[in-house]
């Protein structure tokens, strides 16, 4: 997934639910739907689902496979949904929690999805600056 995210231009970012999270559906109905997140979705990044507790057999970028939900438990998540943000180069024989640039456990507001979606794809995490830091200014610009 993620040398075909790559390949497009865009971002990895793995998206864990579960089935009747209200939460994930909040994401669903009322954030991701908003024209200026859904057009930086589908422009800039790729995501992938997991499911909290299904059985299709995944990859970790340590080379272990298993399934969504024993990958979940190896990856310590407990709530849905929880996005891992990655960066376009994994170093060999690292987990997806531990690549991540950014992890989201669970369900964000309008504008704070908006600014870690910016965060992550600008890599403004590179210039050091923390996604709450981050998120404070934009609150103050806005």
């Amino acid at each position: 997934d993620l040398s075909e995210a790559n390949a497009e231009g865009k971002r990895l970012a793995l998206v864990i639910e579960q089935r009747g999270c209200i939460y994930c559906t909040k994401m669903h109905e009322e954030v991701w739907p908003d024209p200026e997140i859904n057009t930086m979705l589908n422009e800039d990044f790729f995501f992938v689902q997991i499911n909290m507790f299904g059985d299709v057999e995944v990859t970790d970028f340590d080379g272990e496979v298993l399934t969504e939900k024993e990958m979940v438990m190896k990856w310590g998540v407990m709530f849905t949904p929880t996005v891992l943000f990655l960066p376009e180069e994994v170093p060999e024989g690292v987990t997806a929690p531990r690549a991540a640039v950014g992890l989201v456990p669970g369900a964000l507001s309008r504008g704070m999805t908006l600014d870690m979606l910016t965060w992550v794809h600008d890599r403004i995490y590179e210039n050091g600056e923390n996604f709450q830091k981050y998120h404070a200014r934009m609150l103050e610009q806005r």
